[in-house]
């Protein structure tokens, strides 16, 4: 290797540990802050303790937003792995003049419009249903903001199973229901579990819509409940936030390390032909 190539080389590794040690320093502050029996906003040794843990056990509205988080995540998980999985299929065997076309328009509407520039009409809309400070009424609107997604995802997956299964089945006397459950479903198994994490991870990390559809406080999740930790003399409580920061984080983490170990984390399937 010449002089030059040698220190271009060096220059590009040195910038990447630059780049790289400064998207891990909030996931240092996040692994130390909650040990700390001071913890500031810089990143440092802690000087260890378990209080902050001990604090956060003892705040009920702390627990009780996590077990809401927990129950907006699995409602809305349900619904659009269910939904989407039944379209997908249905646009990926049925052939109707323009589908593509709609599937795309969909989905450029569903990148557009988001959650937060038709957040009048939907409140609007969730009024007029009575589904105001109601959990149903969260997860309703969540699911329809990620329906359109993980439609489009999961018919990339239903795409690439072989139609010659599900005709075989037919020439056994497989009823339509029992083609979907145990050789679709099966197949596209990896494309489900993506679409599960990957809304549950939306509807867990999501602020605006619960912030404003839940009006009781012990409705209210996680994300919302975290902008409550402050102290009597209205400075964020740090220690509070990075503990409760850190619990909040290991069920997705979990999830998406599950699911990337047992199926691969990919938004593309299946079984080629």
């Amino acid at each position: 290797m010449t002089p030059g190539r040698a220190a271009g080389a060096v220059l590009r590794y040195t910038a990447l540990a630059a780049v790289l040690g400064f998207f891990a320093l909030p996931l240092l502050w996040l692994a130390f802050a909650p040990f700390d029996r001071d913890p500031s906003v810089a990143a440092s040794l802690p000087r260890f303790t378990l209080d902050n843990f001990r604090e956060l056990l003892d705040n009920e509205n702390a627990l009780r937003s996590l077990r809401n988080s927990l129950l907006l995540a699995a409602g809305t998980g349900g619904i659009v792995v269910a939904f989407a999985a039944s379209a997908a299929y249905a646009l990926s065997r049925v052939r109707l003049p323009g589908r593509d076309a709609l599937l795309y328009a969909l989905l450029l509407l569903s990148s557009i419009v988001t959650g937060t520039a038709a957040m009048v009409p939907l409140f609007n809309l969730a009024y007029e249903l009575d589904l105001i400070d109601s959990r149903l009424g969260v997860i309703l609107v969540l699911s329809g903001g990620l329906l359109p997604s993980a439609i489009f995802i999961l018919k990339d997956f239903t795409d690439t199973t072989p139609r010659s299964y599900e005709e075989s089945a037919r020439v056994f006397g497989a009823s339509p229901l029992q083609i979907v459950t145990h050789i679709v479903v099966p197949l596209i198994r990896p494309g489900l579990a993506t679409i599960a994490v990957w809304s549950v991870a939306q509807v867990w990390g999501n602020f605006l819509i619960p912030f404003l559809l839940l009006r009781s406080p012990e409705k209210s999740p996680a994300a919302v409940v975290m902008y409550t930790f402050y102290t009597e003399g209205g400075q964020p409580d740090l220690a509070l936030i990075s503990t409760f920061s850190l619990l909040y984080s290991l069920p997705v983490v979990a999830m998406f390390l599950f699911v990337s170990s047992r199926y691969g984390f990919r938004f593309h399937g299946g079984i080629k032909h």
